[in-house]
């Protein structure tokens, strides 16, 4: 007579797992609402040098971290969708308690697809960096393009919609931590080498595209 063996370790670490998901989505659906929710006071009330930090590279980092810590590609494009929408129910609904325009936050509603498209495309990037081959070194440095990209779009005089406040404090900060985010993203010399060189490319092209374009990516109301 044969004997199934059944091995309870592969149920535990499949509950596990599935408890690991569910509090990263809910991690980052609470993570979207406070950003959001936040971010409308902040840029509205508080400092101006604390809003334009806070516009829009706290996003930026919510999708970053989201991706990253997603357990598979298909989880990191679900939960950096959640956090997204979250974040801009959230400042529309912060923004209409406020009297200011409802969709404020991305202009219109074909700036809240793009918005949302952008958001997505960069918890997606920093997923694919856990990855050690060229895939990783391309996602680490388009992911710190878009930042350096938006930095120079803000800081640099004469591309439409520059703001000269931006420069030289805040614009230093972002491209400094653009930076890093990179060299952190990868796990050797010759990855955060070859990131950098992909970072400096894709920035000067994306740079380029978006000089007729309105200042900052992803603007939050004021």
């Amino acid at each position: 007579m044969n004997h199934t063996t059944i091995d309870y370790g592969d149920f535990a670490e499949y509950d596990r797992r599935l408890r690991d998901i569910e509090h990263h989505l809910l991690a980052a659906f609470l993570g979207g609402l406070a950003v959001g929710f936040i971010g409308v006071f902040v840029t509205g009330d508080g400092p101006g040098w604390l809003g334009r930090l806070y516009e829009p590279y706290v996003c930026f980092a919510l999708a970053l971290a989201v991706g990253a810590t997603a357990s598979g590609f298909g989880w990191a494009l679900v939960t950096t969708f959640l956090a997204a929408v979250s974040t801009l129910v959230a400042a529309m609904g912060a923004s209409a308690l406020r009297g200011d325009e409802v969709l404020g936050m991305a202009d219109d509603a074909a700036g809240v697809n793009r918005t949302l498209a952008l958001l997505v495309c960069l918890g997606l990037a920093a997923y694919v960096t856990r990855r050690d081959d060229v895939w990783g070194d391309l996602a680490a440095a388009a992911a710190g393009a878009a930042l350096i990209a938006d930095v120079a779009g803000r800081a640099v005089p004469g591309l439409a919609g520059s703001d000269r406040s931006f420069w030289p404090y805040p614009a230093m900060v972002i491209g400094l931590l653009s930076v890093a985010l990179v060299l952190a993203l990868r796990r050797n010399v010759w990855g955060r080498v070859r990131a950098l060189a992909l970072a400096a490319m894709l920035s000067g092209l994306l740079s380029a595209g978006l000089a007729g374009a309105p200042a900052g990516v992803l603007p939050l109301p004021a």
